[in-house]
């Protein structure tokens, strides 16, 4: 046991290595907010967050002003009562996506720590539940693409062994993205599963209409068909739709996947670790599904999913979008399209830090250290601009 020392955060900012476009965004640059936690033995933690374009120095600011001045002479094994403490200490900005961000980017850290001293890998300390997942691809699903580009990607995919791949639709039309999965359906077959993806672009009627022709279509999963805060109409179409209705990915308490579950308004979980505000909820939104005989197919960051989808019982597959790869010289284990957790100590990503260093955003850069003695317990410390 051994308590906080040291505390650092930057943020890194990665373009995407493909042009990412949805049906209501283009996705500009992944803002990423790392926090690096040293225990008084010199154990450390990294853990991290991301956004989408926007937002990110206002995660670096909660962070910087308000969460890791609270880390400070605490014991980094209360994981647990860290997390609801800096919950209660942010609770009149939650529930929302700047503060989750912002706890999971110290709570990731601080499980990684955890697993380090343990000398356990994060799939086996979080459940253990298997040791490898099938995957799915999104990153060749985009909705610019032509027809043709998916039909490509697809195939290419299956003859590699994946599960299935995820496109994006909300094309102005129908028809459009009728042709659109058509033409994959005749590249793939039958035997590869299919998923969509609106990103939240439709309303109640259209997502009605578009749910019989993804039916039609032999659709796995629709996910995100409508705005994330209107249970009430996801709930309507789940009980209309014959293709599940999957969600959660724009969703950040746990509290909101139980009003979703409790009304039958998913029935594909998909929690992302870094929006639901670390590992600490994400378990516990995992294991409220099973209660619920949900599976949980989590959103993006697979270099650290693939270790949690592994912890758990009801995480059928995940999904293939290459995030890290510009900061890391670890790479995802795929072998016969099913993803291998890491079996090093902590959630198993090498972190290239002489690249992060030179990528670091000005500004961003702060270290925390404390000054020992009574102040320290209670969170209080000297701060080093870095």
């Amino acid at each position: 046991m051994a308590r906080i020392d040291h505390v650092e955060i930057l943020m890194v900012d990665l373009p995407p290595a493909v042009e990412r476009v949805d049906a209501i965004q283009s996705f500009v640059s992944q803002e990423t907010p790392i926090v690096r936690i040293t225990d008084a033995d010199g154990a450390v933690g990294t853990g991290y967050a991301y956004t989408i374009g926007t937002g990110g120095p206002a995660v670096i600011s909660l962070l910087e002003r308000t969460l890791v001045p609270r880390l400070l002479g605490r014991e980094a094994e209360a994981v647990e009562g860290i997390w609801r403490d800096l919950l209660f200490a942010t609770h009149a900005t939650a529930v929302g996506a700047i503060t989750s961000l912002a706890l999971a980017a110290v709570d990731t850290a601080l499980w990684d720590l955890r697993c380090r001293r343990a000398g356990l890998p994060l799939w086996r300390m979080a459940g253990g539940a298997k040791a490898s997942v099938p995957l799915y691809t999104t990153e060749g699903g985009w909705l610019h693409l032509p027809a043709q580009a998916l039909a490509q990607d697809a195939a290419a995919m299956k003859g590699r062994g994946f599960a299935g791949a995820k496109l994006k639709i909300g094309k102005p039309s129908i028809a459009e993205d009728r042709a659109r999965l058509r033409a994959v359906r005749d590249a793939v077959g039958e035997d590869f599963r299919l998923m969509v993806d609106a990103n939240q672009a439709f309303d109640l009627a259209e997502a009605l209409r578009r749910a019989d022709m993804l039916a039609e279509a032999g659709i796995h999963w629709f996910e995100e068909p409508m705005p994330a805060d209107d249970v009430g109409a996801h709930a309507r179409l789940a009980r209309h739709s014959r293709v599940p209705i999957a969600v959660g990915e724009s969703l950040y308490s746990l509290s909101q996947f139980k009003d979703y579950l409790e009304q039958g308004a998913a029935s594909i979980v998909q929690a992302d670790v870094a929006r639901i505000g670390g590992i600490t909820p994400w378990l516990k939104a995992a294991h409220l599904a099973e209660a619920f005989s949900v599976p949980v197919c989590p959103h993006f960051l697979m270099e650290l999913h693939v270790s949690l989808v592994c912890a758990v019982p009801n995480a059928p597959m995940l999904e293939y979008i290459p995030q890290l790869d510009a900061i890391t010289t670890s790479r995802l284990d795929i072998r016969e399209g099913r993803a291998h957790p890491p079996d090093s100590p902590g959630l198993g990503i090498d972190w290239d830090w002489d690249v992060i260093r030179g990528r670091i955003v000005p500004g961003t850069h702060h270290r925390f250290t404390t000054t020992g003695g009574a102040h320290a317990a209670h969170g209080h410390g000297h701060r080093a601009e870095a």
